[in-house]
């Protein structure tokens, strides 16, 4: 078996066959990217360029700032500008740049002063000319951040590059990617085996429909190996190769851990999404709550995707229905619009952050069922916390993270390399790239295909539930024939307005659901004939 040996930027050309460097003959034809800029010395720093800060004209100071910042080489734009920091246990993240930043990385990159006589005086920058400069949306002259990868860079045809530092083909920040061996052409069976060997590492956690057996060394029951993966468990298999992925993808669907409302607290979600991000990116994610409401929700939301960090955690989400316009936009958009807390201006936003949740009892709104996948676990026992697990699970994971990493790639490779001949699952609307690279190869290896259960969750949202009720009554009562709103049955009635409000607010709610398709049915209008007359609605079967 020939493997390819994934190092670093100079010894990529390996892993094809090809020569050192990634020059011309890169299979997908990748000229020199830049590299992280190196430090300046105690004498260059003594050196720096002056910035004269012109009093009487602040707005060419601004400017002559703006190209300063432009060939920085760590400044990026992010709908806002962004400083890359490094980190010395992860990869790093991106700052948002306030007008104090600004002043600081200034005087960092030049050394402001005034004219007076013949020479001049060293100065503070002023606060008007960094606000000027923050206010000069789309003449930074900056090039632009998607995120932050620590996993190689992949392209349609399976091959893979490292690189350290920006790549502006993709607009991702690279850094600290581990050497990997990965064939380069993987047969089925050795896909086969990097499947196995992922379910195995894995094989602890209670995904709620898997077929289990007793293994006392381990403690609890785990997943029995002997038969194909369940729903639950397919979908992290896809999951995890979402994660591992993300950042090539123009846009894939976020990944749901949900357990019971009552029992669930314990049975490894959280871990679960804190391992696959030790494979994906080698880091462990930052996980934060949803706060009070749907507005703080979205504030948190937009503060971490400035960031830039190749993984959203959003933890703890119990007993609750998720709903986030922002959340949904980031999942099918790119760019989305973000407004950044504090700010009226909304950002245009690109993301390529692998997006998790977990909770206990959570459920979807309508709008976000078809962005996410869905994965259940329960221990099947009142207090799942109190089973005994293999101990330091996390770190041995992050141990064999080039192990488990070079597993998963060698299934999105064979995948790729094989993409004629893999059956297609189900139609997903917005993820057809994700599809074709993360769901397809595994549903080939006897995955099961989590987009099926869909219809499952949107049947969850009590929203969707309230409405097929209500169709299923009015089609009792009424039939497909027309009716105006003030002749509904009263069954019918107290669907449409359980509160009592009077007729215009059920005037109001039925205009509100025309085209509405659910349970089977849609729910037509056809307007008044005359000036004085009624609209009448039907409830046509589709």
């Amino acid at each position: 078996m020939k493997l390819a040996v994934l190092r670093g930027p100079r010894e990529v050309g390996a892993i094809n066959g090809l020569g050192k460097g990634l020059g011309e003959n890169h299979p997908i034809g990748m000229q020199d990217v830049s590299e992280t800029p190196p430090k300046p010395s105690c004498s260059r720093a003594l050196q720096r360029p002056d910035l004269h800060v012109n009093t009487g004209d602040l707005p060419a100071t601004a400017r002559d700032l703006r190209d300063r910042l432009a060939s920085a080489g760590y400044i990026f734009d992010r709908g806002v500008p962004v400083k890359i920091v490094p980190a010395a246990d992860g990869p790093p993240t991106a700052i948002r740049l306030t007008a104090n930043g600004i002043v600081m990385e200034t005087h960092r990159l030049c050394r402001p002063v005034r004219l007076e006589g013949d020479g001049s005086v060293p100065v503070t920058l002023p606060d008007r000319v960094a606000r000027m400069y923050l206010d000069s949306s789309g003449e930074w002259g900056l090039a632009p951040l998607a995120g932050v990868t620590t996993a190689p860079l992949l392209a349609p045809d399976g091959t893979m590059r490292t690189q350290e530092g920006y790549d502006p083909i993709t607009r991702l920040w690279c850094s600290k990617v581990p050497a990997l061996r990965i064939p380069d052409q993987p047969r089925r069976e050795e896909a086969q085996v990097s499947l196995e060997l992922l379910r195995r590492t894995f094989r602890t956690f209670p995904f709620a429909d898997a077929v289990r057996k007793p293994e006392p060394a381990l403690g609890p029951d785990v997943v029995d190996l002997d038969h194909p993966p369940g729903r639950d468990e397919s979908a992290f298999l896809v999951g995890l190769l979402t994660a591992i992925c993300r950042p090539n993808l123009w846009l894939a669907p976020g990944f749901l851990v949900r357990a019971p409302e009552i029992s669930g607290a314990g049975t490894g979600k959280g871990l679960l999404v804190r391992a696959m991000c030790a494979i994906a990116f080698g880091v462990h994610p930052r996980a934060f709550t949803r706060g009070g409401d749907r507005q703080e929700l979205d504030k948190r939301l937009a503060s971490d995707l400035i960031e830039a960090a190749p993984a959203l955690f959003l933890d703890n989400v119990n007993g609750w229905m998720l709903r986030s316009d922002l959340l949904a936009s980031v999942l099918t958009e790119r760019p989305a619009r973000v407004r950044p807390l504090g700010r009226t201006k909304m950002l245009a936003l690109n993301c390529a952050a692998f997006i998790a949740v977990t909770g206990n009892g959570l459920t979807l709104s309508e709008d976000l069922v078809r962005r996410f996948l869905l994965c259940e676990l329960d221990a099947r026992c009142e207090d799942p916390e109190q089973r005994s697990f293999e101990s330091d699970f996390l770190a041995k994971i992050e141990l064999r993270r080039a192990e488990l990493l070079a597993a998963a790639l060698t299934i999105w490779r064979w995948g790729r390399q094989n993409s004629p001949n893999l059956v297609a699952g189900r139609p997903l609307g917005s993820f057809e790239q994700w599809a074709e690279w993360c769901r397809d190869p595994l549903l080939a290896l006897g995955c099961r295909d989590p987009v099926e259960r869909m219809d499952e969750i949107k049947s969850d949202d009590p929203h969707r539930r309230q409405i097929v009720e209500l169709f299923a009554a009015w089609a009792v009562h009424h039939g497909e024939r027309p009716v105006k709103a003030a002749a509904l049955a009263e069954s019918v009635r107290a669907l449409v307005d359980p509160q009592g409000r009077g007729r215009q607010h059920i005037a109001a709610r039925l205009r509100q659901l025309v085209g509405t398709r659910a349970g089977g049915f849609v729910l037509t209008r056809e307007e008044a004939a005359g000036r004085w007359g009624a609209a009448t609605y039907s409830l046509v079967c589709t």
